[in-house]
C-alpha cells in the first residue's frame, strides 16, 4: 500500500539546511509535501531552496546566525510571516570545529564549540515554544551526536550532551501542551566535502592524526564497523518529525550502526 506524504499541509523549519544532513532533511520534507523554511548562516541555503522548487516542492530560504537569540527568533518570525504557523522545528546546526585532545583547546575555542553546537538548539527551541504552547501542538526534533562519548572533541561532546538534556527536560515540561520533542544522535556519516568548512585552516600532521583517531574509534566501536549515509540519518529524523512517532517524546536515539560501549 502506498504511503501518503507525511508532511502535506505542514510547515517545517529546518536549520543548518545548506549542507549535509540538514540539506537532506529539507529535500526529504519538501518531497513529502511539507512547506519548508530552510535556515542557515550561509547563502548556499538558497541553492537548496531552488532545488526544492525545481522539483515542485514548497520552500523559502532564510539566512540567520542561530548562535544568537535574535537570529533564532527572526527565523521563527519569518516562518510565521510566510506560512502563519510552525508545525515542526528540526534543529540541525552544529559540528566540531577543532579535533584534538582537550588539553590543547584554548579558552576561546572551547567557547566557540559550545556556541556552535548548543546555543542554536537552545535558542530555536525558546523561540518556537511560545507559538506551539499557544496552539497546544507542535513537534521539535534535535540533532545531537554520539560524540558525547568520544575522543578529541570534548567541548563538542559537552554541547551535544546539553542537547540531550534539554530534549528530555523540555519534553517533561511541554507534554501537557501537546508538544513532542525528541533527538537523534548520529554516528559517523559519509557526506560530500563541505563547501564552507567549519575550520578553514590547513590541518597539521598531528591534527590529521587526531582526526583519524576519531574515525577509527567511531568505526571500531560500532557493530557495523562503518559510517552511515545521509539518507540513513534523515530517515529517523523524519520519523520523529512525523505523526508516526505520536507516542514518543523525550528520547535521544542513537543512529550509529550499533555503538556498543
Amino acid at each position: 500500500m502506498k504511503r501518503s506524504p507525511r508532511f502535506t499541509g505542514k510547515v517545517v523549519i529546518v536549520t543548518g539546511a545548506a549542507q549535509g544532513i540538514g540539506r537532506g532533511v529539507a529535500l526529504a520534507v519538501a518531497a513529502e509535501g511539507g512547506s519548508v523554511l530552510a535556515v542557515d548562516l550561509s547563502p548556499l541555503v538558497r541553492e537548496v531552496v531552488a532545488e526544492i522548487e525545481a522539483g515542485g516542492g514548497k520552500a523559502a530560504a532564510h539566512e540567520a546566525d542561530l548562535e544568537t537569540f535574535a537570529g533564532a527568533q527572526g527565523a521563527v518570525d519569518q516562518a510565521l510571516k510566510l506560512y502563519k504557523r510552525v508545525d515542526v522545528l528540526i534543529n540541525n546546526v552544529g559540528g566540531t570545529i577543532w579535533t584534538k585532545p582537550y588539553e590543547h583547546y584554548g579558552e576561546q575555542e572551547i567557547e566557540k564549540e559550545i556556541r556552535r553546537s548548543l546555543f542554536p538548539t537552545l535558542w530555536c527551541c525558546r523561540a518556537v515554544l511560545p507559538f506551539m504552547v499557544k496552539k497546544k501542538k507542535g513537534v521539535i526534533v534535535n540533532v545531537s551526536s554520539i560524540a558525547t562519548r568520544s575522543i578529541h572533541r570534548v567541548p563538542y561532546a559537552a554541547a551535544k550532551g546539553g542537547v540531550n538534556a534539554l530534549t528530555a527536560s523540555i519534553a517533561m515540561e511541554q507534554v501537557g501542551n501537546g508538544i513532542r520533542i525528541n533527538a537523534t544522535a548520529p554516528g559517523g556519516t559519509e557526506a560530500p566535502p563541505r563547501k564552507i568548512p567549519r575550520n578553514a585552516a590547513k590541518p597539521t600532521v598531528k591534527e590529521k592524526a587526531w582526526y583519524q583517531a576519531i574515525v577509527d574509534q567511531t568505526k571500531e566501536s560500532s557493530l557495523m564497523h562503518r559510517y552511515g549515509t545521509i539518507a540513513e540519518q534523515v530517515a529517523p529524523i523524519l520519523f520523529f518529525a512525523s505523526d508516526e512517532s505520536s507516542y514518543v517524546t523525550g528520547q535521544t536515539v542513537n543512529v550509529n550502526g550499533g555503538l556498543y560501549f
